[in-house]
């Protein structure tokens, strides 16, 4: 649990059409978009919006699902902050974040974060469905790093 911080003008472009509405607005177009992704069990949390900020709750089955849950949410544009208060039924070892540079690739993330750029596609299993495709990552955006 904790507060993760997302480059706010980078992601998703959900915002056009519930910018300069209601919290309340804006809370249901971001859970939309959480149940869009298809993530299972991701149904079983709340979101609240305030000021850029996304605080969710609620119970995850385990701790990667919770993670894919935080990126998702993060990488909205128009968010800067993800409060997580989600508890996980079956609790693992924690995997970390990283937030892509202009220049990076998957390979070279693998690179340095696991010392072996063909393990790019361990990232990439990790952050479906939020990724299409290997190479399509962009500048900002935050990726969950695996153990």
């Amino acid at each position: 649990m904790g507060l993760f911080s997302f480059v706010k003008d980078a992601g998703e472009k959900l915002w056009d059409s519930v910018s300069g509405s209601k919290p309340e607005d804006q809370s249901s177009k971001l859970k939309q978009h959480l149940e869009k992704v298809g993530l299972p069990g991701a149904d079983k949390v709340d979101v609240k919006v305030e000021d850029g900020t996304v605080t969710v709750g609620g119970e995850a089955v385990d701790q990667e699902l919770k993670e894919k849950i935080l990126v998702v949410l993060g990488n909205v544009a128009g968010i800067g902050k993800v409060q997580d208060n989600i508890a996980v039924s079956q609790p693992s070892e924690e995997g970390s974040f990283y937030t892509v540079k202009k220049g990076d690739t998957l390979s070279g993330i693998a690179k340095s974060q696991y010392g072996n750029a063909n393990q790019y596609m361990k990232i990439f299993e990790a952050n479906k469905p939020m990724l299409s495709h290997p190479d399509k990552i962009y500048p900002g955006q935050v990726l969950r790093i695996p153990k």
